[in-house]
């Protein structure tokens, strides 16, 4: 029966089969006249004949569920809740950028492309430049045109699993349009409220008794977070796409044409998207939309340069959590004045002292700010900050609050100077500022002497070892850490996994305690469960050892493979003569700092029987190489000389895309040396040594490169 005939049947008189046609006829015309209505401001039909096409999509669906489809237009208003979110592991990894917070930071970060790729200076490096929106980041992944999964981005390697969340979101196609769409799309973008929106969702909740927000990023946060996507449907949240994960083939050869494409697919693009020639138009374009930024009817914070050419970006890769084709050209912060009532000082996890502003509330940038850093007591003396001094605060980046200076012509009489404490106010010991060894001065940081007495560093030692980026325990938060610490249930991260078995025998039963319940209790240890297979870069950095960020940990795990040689390394290492300890210092990006604190944590007896007991509960993962087909996939390899058809930077970051690990000096562990013309002593070492020695064209014929 033809379609024009179909839509007239009504719902009781329908077949199985032509329900099925019905249904999808009915999802391709919502979502074009939602296209319509919400992109292009330019609806086609009535409010009326657009709620009855809704209807009659719901009726067909609750007399045929089985044939409800995945892109169904009453997903896109609510489902049943979620207990809770699934995590999603990111195919290709969503990271950050790196910041540029002047004109100079710009010429510098396009004078390191023009390094890295070897170009000549007469080499046209064409860049684009669009608006850093000040939003959450989301991953929409489509499969066959149709969205199958979306996450928040999370710690950049795993997401929560919202997809019923943003399916609600009007700016986020269901299914994709446009002719020849990939198998496998993953489209990336913000998800973010307009000042509009934000400022009416506001009103209604002040109405309604219920949360005022912030500001408009965390209403969009919050909003996708809701556990009832119905929650999520209610609230105003917008998206503009500008990048991609995942891909199963890429229809584009340079940003701009991908942008164009992502708009063609369906989806926002920001109208301020701009190619720039050169440096000069980079900041032009910075300018002008800075210009533009208190009119926008969105927040931003700043510009976003990438690299045009998808083939440079790829050559350019990675380094750490951030492209090397792209920075964030950030805007100068915002700033206000208000009155310090006093200096706190806040004990860290490493024992730093940290003296922090209590200031009258004032609202910077939108938020309403009642602490700020005051970074050190150099920094305190330097700046003559006293308390019941009017000071000038602005958001450093546009989020961590900080004190700028002091209005000294409104400073009271007889405000006195602030002694910064020899003490630690937490547990009395002597906090004192150590000698850096390289440069005969003090430290800028004070720090407490307590150590593991110290119940401030235990505590923030916990929440380390618990938090996102470490061993991410779901239900386990700041506050629940400082509540069973306070009752001695858990002093040291071993205890975290021996909860479960105490539960109700060495402790009181956990369910009858205030706040928590029998489900509560059973996600809590569940999550607990799923964390004691943890990948040995996060069980690294969970050990909160000073120098030691995530970046580090996963490069002592990825060049160490298991936790026991590892641990079996380091302990060689104590003497700083050792063979141990020059191939801890010379794996590339390590160096003398991090590998003496390194030793220095193992070297304590506590540490060592902290790391035992917690070895008794978990098992670290070992990573996979990043490409364990290649022929170099686990060994590992020293550039030296000049190379010729690549630069030293392409060289490395190549090496360790194709799981090798790249190192800076010859050991007996060396498994392959490059050597360019003018190699000299890492050579001869080689020779002696009887090392594999590759010319750089025999090198790139073996990754097969050539």
């Amino acid at each position: 029966m033809a379609a024009a005939a179909q839509k007239d049947i009504p719902v009781g008189d329908l077949t199985s089969q032509q329900a099925g046609a019905e249904l999808a006829r009915l999802a391709a015309e919502i979502a074009d006249h939602d296209k319509r209505y919400y992109q292009d401001d330019q609806p086609t039909v009535s409010d009326g004949e657009y709620d009855a096409l809704r209807r009659r999509n719901s009726d067909i669906e609750a007399r045929f569920p089985d044939l409800v489809l995945p892109e169904s237009p009453s997903g896109r208003v609510g489902s049943a809740p979620a207990e809770r979110f699934a995590k999603v592991t990111h195919a290709v990894p969503m990271l950050s950028l790196g910041n540029a917070f002047d004109d100079d930071d710009v010429g510098e970060f396009c004078d390191r492309i023009r390094r890295f790729l070897g170009l000549d200076p007469e080499e046209p490096v064409i860049m684009t430049a669009e608006p850093k929106i000040d939003g959450l980041s989301a991953s929409l992944r489509y499969e066959a045109g149709r969205l199958s999964v979306g996450a928040t981005r999370g710690d950049g390697q795993e997401g929560e699993n919202v997809t019923a969340n943003l399916r609600t979101v009007e700016d986020i196609p269901v299914r994709l349009s446009g002719a020849e769409v990939p198998e496998v799309v993953e489209v990336r973008g913000e998800v973010y409220m307009s000042h509009a929106d934000f400022a009416a969702l506001n009103e209604r909740q002040a109405e309604a008794g219920k949360q005022i927000f912030a500001n408009p990023r965390n209403a969009a946060a919050g909003s996708l977070r809701q556990l009832d996507p119905s929650i999520t449907a209610a609230r105003p949240l917008r998206f503009f796409a500008y990048a991609w994960g995942e891909m199963s083939k890429e229809p584009f050869a340079t940003q701009s044409e991908a942008i164009g494409e992502l708009a063609n697919w369906g989806f926002q693009t920001n109208p301020l998207f701009r190619q720039c020639a050169d440096v000069a138009e980079m900041l032009d374009v910075y300018r002008t939309i800075e210009a533009q930024r208190a009119t926008l009817g969105y927040d931003i914070d700043g510009v976003v340069y990438k690299v045009d050419r998808l083939d440079w970006q790829k050559r350019l890769g990675f380094v750490s959590r951030a492209p090397r084709w792209a920075i964030a050209h950030k805007f100068p912060a915002e700033q206000a004045t208000t009155v310090l009532n006093d200096i706190e000082i806040q004990v860290g996890r490493t024992g730093q002292l940290t003296p922090v502003a209590k200031l009258e509330p004032v609202t910077v940038g939108g938020v309403v700010v009642s602490n700020a850093t005051l970074h050190n007591e150099d920094e305190i003396a330097r700046k003559d900050v006293r308390v019941g001094d009017t000071v000038i605060v602005q958001r450093a980046g546009d989020v961590i609050p900080q004190v700028v200076s002091v209005v000294s012509e409104k400073r009271k009489r007889h405000a006195v100077a602030y002694v910064f404490p020899d003490r630690c106010p937490a547990c009395d010991s002597l906090a004192v500022r150590e000698i850096n060894p390289k440069t005969g001065k003090h430290d800028a940081a004070r720090r407490c002497t307590g150590g593991l007495i110290c119940p401030a560093q235990a505590v923030e030692r916990l929440k380390h070892f618990v938090s996102r980026n470490a061993l991410d325990i779901e239900g386990l938060g700041s506050k629940q850490v400082e509540a069973f610490y306070a009752e001695g249930d858990i002093t040291q991260p071993a205890d975290i996994f021996t909860l479960a078995v105490r539960d109700g025998e060495a402790l009181k039963k956990l369910k009858d305690r205030e706040g928590w319940g029998d489900a509560s209790v059973r996600n809590l240890f569940a999550a607990i469960d799923t964390r004691r297979g943890t990948g040995l870069d996060r069980f690294i950095f969970a050990l909160g050892i000073r120098h030691v960020g995530e970046t580090t940990a996963r490069l002592l795990a990825r060049t160490y493979g298991s936790v026991d040689d590892f641990r079996g390394a380091v302990e060689a290492a104590r003497n700083l003569e050792s063979e141990a300890f020059q191939d801890l210092v010379a794996i590339d990006g390590i160096g003398e700092v991090v590998a003496e604190a390194v030793v220095a944590f193992f070297a304590e007896e506590h540490n060592r029987s902290a790391v035992d007991a917690l070895l008794a509960e978990v098992t670290p993962q070992a990573l996979e190489a990043a490409d364990t087909s290649s022929p170099v996939a686990g060994k590992t390899v020293v550039f030296t000389g000049t190379l010729e058809r690549m630069t030293r930077s392409e060289a490395k970051a190549r090496a360790e895309g194709l799981g090798a690990k790249v190192s800076g000096s010859v050991s007996a562990k060396t498994d392959i040396l490059v050597a360019g013309p003018g190699a000299g002593s890492k050579l001869k070492k080689a020779q002696e040594l009887d090392i594999t020695v590759l010319s750089e064209d025999d090198w790139l014929e073996l990754i097969g490169n050539a």
